[in-house]
């Protein structure tokens, strides 16, 4: 039997039916200040938007300084990176950070053979 979720103390159904500002009060500083001096108007926007969709339909959004909070739990939601929009399940887990936490702006770097004209030395790569 998986153990259940919780944050801080409180189980999920708890946290849902908490008001703003309890919830806000379990939050770390960083996020607690952010909530506390209010959401931006594109914030704004996204959290009705969020209330009122389904939560089976996947919502896209720029929002990535956006905090997540316990009733975002169990959507899709496609985060853009600065390229494209990367898809983010948001489970209990999540609860307390930003969006764009889960979506990397940059791509690792991968190291590969030099290509032609990488280098002087790359001419004596044997071509296979």
């Amino acid at each position: 039997m998986p153990r259940e979720f919780l944050y801080r103390g409180y189980t999920i159904d708890e946290l849902r039916s908490m008001s703003m500002d309890d919830f806000i009060r379990l939050l770390p500083a960083r996020q607690r200040r952010s909530l506390r001096r209010g959401l931006t108007p594109a914030q704004r926007i996204f959290l009705e938007k969020i209330r009122s969709t389904p939560p089976d339909k996947p919502l896209r959004t720029h929002c990535r300084d956006m905090i997540i909070l316990p009733e975002m739990v169990g959507r899709t939601i496609f985060v853009h990176n600065g390229k494209e929009f990367v898809p983010v399940k948001i489970t209990e887990k999540m609860i307390g950070h930003y969006l764009g936490e889960f979506a990397i702006t940059n791509k690792p770097v991968k190291h590969g053979r030099p290509g032609v004209g990488a280098s002087r030395s790359s001419m004596y790569i044997p071509l296979k």
